[in-house]
């Protein structure tokens, strides 16, 4: 009874199974004829069964030969398989990451980013925490965070940004990933007040206003002053959905991505501010000392995969 068969023997069956000539499959195996015949020889032997019959072509496989011959392309390509796997595993990222997230998962496209960061890096081991946008790059400035995503300009947490030049090297390293715009939604209430409304009309309006480490203040923040105009915040809350629930109740005005000021017109008749908007960048953000790192690296490249 056959106990077990060189894989040697097995190559060289399976190479004279797909050509059908010796002369090509010795070629094939960079080995001599005589030793392809050989090994033929002795696994007809061993097994007890004729594995080719000649023909005016070359050699054609029986049936037996041809069931042997298909398990033995499965053996060799498991075998291959497995020398692949153990080749991933050796040179696979390992560590850890700890991810930065902003607003909802949906719209980052979380799910789909750690599942391509978890099929590219499966030695990755990953840690999210979430939080307002300008936590972001205070968690990667302070090492507490590798990577992130943030909404805005990276250089507003750039100490030198303002005072360096095109050679300077930049504190972020950022991957631009969608553009955004954001509209002022007002209760009903005070719906005559912002229509066709500027910025200046609608600085001294109620504001529901928000901490510095969000978009929202950074954006309106910048705006106003270059207007040279105060915002008139009665009231502050630090969660984008906390911000719509209060211009519901009719306490004041808020800034909102345009998807969600768009939904609460129809969900809940507020109104949309029609002169006026103000547009943001999304990005996933690291450190530029730190974008060569390994997990750094296979985080870019998943997000790449996901947004394209």
């Amino acid at each position: 009874m056959l106990q077990s068969v060189d894989l040697r023997t097995l190559r060289a069956f399976a190479a004279v199974a797909r050509e059908g000539n010796v002369t090509r499959a010795a070629e094939q195996l960079h080995i001599t004829q005589p030793a392809v015949t050989l090994q033929l020889k002795r696994l007809a032997a061993d097994t007890g069964l004729t594995l080719f019959r000649r023909t005016s072509t070359g050699l054609e496989l029986t049936q037996e030969g041809a069931l042997l011959a298909a398990k033995a392309e499965q053996v060799l390509a498991t075998l291959t398989d497995f020398g692949q796997t153990a080749g991933h595993l050796a040179t696979r990222v390992r560590g850890k990451l700890r991810i930065g997230t902003i607003i909802d998962p949906e719209f980052t496209r979380l799910g789909a980013f750690l599942k391509a960061l978890i099929e590219s890096g499966p030695g990755i081991e990953t840690t999210l925490r979430h939080g307002m946008s300008g936590d972001v790059p205070e968690g990667l400035r302070r090492n507490e965070l590798d990577a992130g995503f943030f909404l805005g300009d990276p250089r507003d947490y750039d100490p030198v940004a303002e005072l360096s030049d095109e050679t300077t090297t930049k504190l972020f390293y950022g991957r631009e990933l969608a553009q955004l715009t954001y509209r002022v939604v007002a209760p009903p209430s005070l719906a005559s007040f912002v229509r066709g409304a500027d910025w200046v009309q609608l600085a001294s309006l109620p504001w529901i206003g928000t901490p510095p480490a969000s978009v929202h203040n950074r954006l309106l923040a910048r705006l106003f002053t270059d207007l040279g105009l105060r915002q008139n915040i009665v009231s502050q809350v630090d969660q984008e959905a906390s911000m719509v629930a209060m211009v519901r109740t009719g306490v004041g005005l808020s800034l909102c991505r345009e998807s969600i000021a768009l939904h609460e017109q129809q969900a809940h008749g507020l109104f949309i501010a029609d002169a006026v908007k103000i547009s943001t960048t999304l990005s996933f953000i690291c450190m530029e000392a730190r974008r060569d790192d390994p997990t750094i690296v296979a985080a870019f490249d998943a997000i790449k995969r996901v947004w394209g």
